[in-house]
């Protein structure tokens, strides 16, 4: 088996691994209906769908509200081009752009669909809304869902859908910034300033979708690792670029886990409080939480006596 560097799937040999992070993906039909379903569109609404990737959004789009009605864009030329050639090749004609999702947006717009996640709402977006225009998208490494309208401020407001979905992060460049590998390698095996004992089973904190996504608003940045070995023991590692880390195992059998922290922030800990919060109230106020926006972009979740600004 041979290894690659970056390359497009569609000329990727069949005998060829690619080692690193994807940069683009193809969205699952039903999330596209679904993301355009909380837009609320109609015949003749104009469309910003954020993240044209295959082209299938755009084709949907389209059909649906009009070739005239529908800009996508990526920051990927290849993309823009291998969809431009999709596109025209079943007679649609959308106005497809390469470019920056989080920069100036070359128009205004009813509708801002998006099929990548940001970590907060682009001012851009806001200012290239018509007044009380929608937009829809995912909140980054969460499984979020955020539609607002405008308002006349030239915020929006809106909240977090009940329903769910999760999309690859945007980007502003040709690549993601690099992973903490070399952190990861340096704190694998460490003991760590503090050891202790957690109640809680190890988990795949990013498939726990409503605990993922309240770590997430609660303490950004923090990359997730798993390991399965073959006698049933699970290892978790928690890492973030402040230096912050732990560390959990659970011998097969077990309910617990050993707990190595160390940097300036215990992670794990974290983790526990919204795991304890979530068993003593039965759920997490992240889903149906009400959303702010201010007209530069400033996002805030508030549901009950809970808040964070992202």
């Amino acid at each position: 088996m041979t290894r690659v560097g970056a390359v497009h799937a569609d000329h990727a040999a069949a005998d060829s691994s690619v080692i690193g992070v994807p940069t683009s993906s193809s969205t699952n039909p039903g999330l596209v209906t679904a993301m355009f379903r909380h837009g609320r569109m109609s015949h003749g609404t104009r469309l910003m769908d954020m993240a044209t990737g295959s082209g299938y959004s755009a084709a949907l789009a389209a059909y649906r509200l009009g070739d005239a009605n529908v800009t996508t864009m990526d920051i990927d030329p290849y993309l823009t081009e291998a969809a431009t050639e999709r596109l025209h090749s079943i007679g649609l004609r959308p106005q497809v752009i390469t470019g920056d999702g989080a920069g100036e947006l070359p128009d205004q717009y009813d509708r801002i669909v998006s099929m990548v996640s940001v970590p907060r709402i682009p001012a851009s977006w806001l200012s290239a809304l018509r007044p009380a225009g929608r937009l829809v998208t995912t909140l980054a490494n969460t499984g979020l869902i955020l539609a607002a309208d405008k308002q006349p401020d030239g915020g929006a407001l809106g909240r977090i859908e009940w329903d769910r979905a999760a999309f690859m992060t945007a980007r502003t460049a040709a690549d993601y910034p690099a992973m903490l590998n070399s952190m990861f390698a340096e704190v694998r095996e460490r003991d760590g300033e503090d050891i202790s004992q957690s109640p809680y089973p190890v988990i795949n904190v990013p498939q726990a979708w409503e605990v993922w996504s309240m770590l997430t608003v609660t303490a950004p940045g923090i990359e997730h690792r798993l390991q399965l070995d073959e006698d049933g023991r699970i290892t978790a590692w928690m890492l973030h670029a402040d230096g912050s880390w732990a560390r959990a195992t659970m011998p097969a059998g077990a309910t617990g886990a050993t707990v190595h922290q160390g940097g300036p922030r215990r992670l794990w800990d974290i983790l526990d409080q919204i795991r304890r919060r979530w068993l003593h109230e039965g759920s997490l106020p992240v889903y149906g939480a009400k959303v702010t926006i201010t007209s530069d972009g400033e996002t805030t979740l508030r549901r009950g006596q809970w808040a964070v600004t992202l």
